[in-house]
């Protein structure tokens, strides 16, 4: 028998450490969970939300009046070069025993914040890889119907910062399959420390937000070639990075209330220390307008901000 809490605070569950109450909240571990909770919110008329690792979302100041569903298993089984893990896990966690087992290959993932079913969800990637790359299935529960189902890599519809959960959301990340890499211990824990050093350099590490805030948007030729030009590097399927635009429209350091446009990154909102839900929205849209203005680029978020 699930335990429906009442009045849950939500900002200590988010790595923007912002928002408000939901008026209910539930944690999971089964699919069974899963499918009692549906059932409680079905019975009682309530709008229910998914939660994993409280990263990458802006939960808002006057909270939720919903159910939050919270995925909280952290199982995970290594079997020869795979493991089965839990939605709930978190990715860091998961990639550190791996190495600690001689497996590799998505060390570059390291510290990318949330837990393996929200890296799922929108592909997340780092440093020129993805979790799309290590994939082999994906198993999940669609919301509507109850029914389970194990999608192999390619019916997950990846693609940038995208999967086909993001765009059904109907259907709850429970399970995913991985294959990796047999690699040396040591130089697998090695570039895993070198990832992490690299995210503090950059200053999105241990930070007080919802990882990174806008996708990197395709943007026109001309935009292109200046990013090339000065960075010196290619530009990944037409596009560019939604930092260096922020920063090249002179919003580097930002801020609107308690919220700020990073000195270091600045996709990266920050939370200063007293930022709102409305700050962050404030200065997010403030920053859409002034890119799209000076380089005809529309940002979209890759935070999921909560209504």
């Amino acid at each position: 028998m699930l335990t429906i809490k009442e009045n849950v605070p939500l900002a200590e569950l988010s790595t923007f450490e912002i928002g408000g109450k939901a008026r209910y909240f539930v944690s999971v571990k089964t699919e069974e969970d899963i499918k009692e909770a549906l059932g409680w919110a079905r019975e009682h008329g309530h709008r229910f939300i998914v939660m994993a690792g409280g990263s990458n979302v802006v939960v808002p100041d006057e909270g939720l009046d919903a159910l939050i569903i919270k995925i909280s298993g952290v199982n995970f089984s290594i079997i020869d070069s795979t493991i089965e893990i839990d939605a709930g896990c978190v990715l860091l966690h998961v990639i550190k025993a791996a190495a600690d087992e001689g497996l590799g290959g998505w060390e570059k993932l390291a510290g990318i914040p949330g837990t393996v079913g929200g890296a799922v969800r929108g592909n997340a990637g780092a440093f020129g890889n993805e979790i799309k790359d290590v994939i082999t299935w994906v198993r999940a529960i669609n919301t509507k119907t109850g029914e389970g189902h194990e999608f192999a890599n390619p019916e997950c519809e990846f693609a940038y910062r995208m999967s086909y959960f993001k765009k059904n959301p109907e259907w709850i990340i429970t399970r995913v399959h991985i294959s990796l890499q047999k690699t040396d211990a040591i130089e697998s824990q090695r570039l895993i420390t070198e990832t992490i050093k690299e995210r503090e350099r950059r200053h999105i590490q241990d930070v007080r937000a919802a990882g990174s805030y806008f996708i990197n948007p395709v943007a026109p030729t001309d935009i292109r070639e200046m990013y090339e030009k000065e960075k010196k590097a290619q530009s990944r399927e037409g596009r560019v990075p939604a930092g260096w635009l922020i920063e090249k429209a002179g919003l580097k350091g930002r801020r609107v209330g308690g919220a700020e446009a990073s000195m270091q990154h600045p996709n990266y909102i920050v939370n200063t220390g007293n930022a709102t839900a409305s700050d962050v929205r404030r200065l997010a849209e403030l920053i859409k307008r002034i890119v799209k203005e000076k380089f005809g680029v529309e940002l979209q978020e890759e935070a999921v901000v909560w209504k």
